[in-house]
Parts: structure tokens; sequence; C-alpha cells
């Protein structure tokens, strides 16, 4: 048996993982807490991108809306996080099976390389650039990246239901 295989047939037969599974509410109320971290996330991160692509928000800097967001966006990725996880848990051997639980984690981890791509490329000269109402192509390309990627994740993971 596949090692990955036999660690997910674990995680869904541990005490958690099973009461997830075998449970009326607990499925349904964690995802719908998942939803909610889902929102906040991408309602927030979207606002960000929509300043970055030169859309909207031209009036604020890039780094106050960063400042004002930012924290929404760790929040509701913290929540992804751990409800992700209980969810996982619950559903680990079908999620090994499926390719759209499997595109998903590879757009979250492009998510993030977009993110730290900014952060520590483009970002470091926010200075000169984030009063302009349309920002250099680089950020505007990472603003755009960032919501296909965003919006691709929360398709995902509505399809996995169905897949």
């Amino acid at each position: 048996m596949h090692t990955l295989y036999s660690l997910c047939y674990w995680l869904g037969n541990t005490p958690l993982g099973s009461a997830i599974h075998n449970s009326t509410w607990m499925f349904p109320v964690i995802e719908t807490v998942h939803l909610f971290g889902v929102v906040v996330l991408v309602g927030s991160a979207s606002v960000l991108d929509l300043r970055l692509m030169g859309v909207a928000f031209k009036d604020y800097t890039v780094s106050r809306l960063a400042a004002r967001f930012l924290p929404w966006i760790w929040a509701g990725f913290a929540v992804q996080v751990i409800t992700g996880g209980l969810l996982f848990a619950s559903e680990a051997t079908k999620m090994y099976g499926s390719g759209v639980f499997r595109v998903k984690m590879l757009m979250i981890a492009a998510a993030g390389i977009n993110a730290l791509v900014f952060h520590f490329l483009a970002y470091r000269s926010v200075g000169t650039w984030e009063r302009d109402p349309v920002a250099p192509l680089s950020v505007r390309l990472a603003g755009v990246i960032s919501v296909l990627l965003w919006f691709g994740i929360v398709g995902a993971g509505r399809w996995i239901a169905y897949s």
C-alpha cells in the first residue's frame, strides 16, 4: 500500500476523522465555517488585488490597504487551514484519489508562491509606485494571478463535492 494512502487511511480512521465523518452535523458546521473563511480570505485579498491591478480603490495607497486587509487575509487563511484540515481528516482517502483536490492544493501552493514573489520583489519598492493609479506591470500581473488563483481555488473546492 502506498505510504501517502496509508497516512490518509490512518487519518480518516482517527477518532477525530471518524467523528466528523459519522456525525450528522459536524461536517456541515465545519464546512460552513470553512465557507465563511473563504469569504473573509478571498474578499479581503480581492480588495488588495483590485488595487494592485489598478481597477479599484485608486484613492488608497497600497500600503494603507495592505495594513487594513492583510490581518483579515491571514485570519481567513487560518480559518481555512484549520477547517480544511478537519474536513480533509473526515474524507482523507476520498481526497487522496481526487484529481480536483490535487488541483486545488496546487493552486493554493501557487497562490502562496505568487504572494511570496510579490512581497519579496515588487512590494519592496512600494513607496515608489503605490500612489500611481496604474502600478507597474509586475504588480498588476501579481494581482491578476492572485485573483485567478483564489477564484480557481474556490471553484475547485466546490467541484470536489461533485467529483
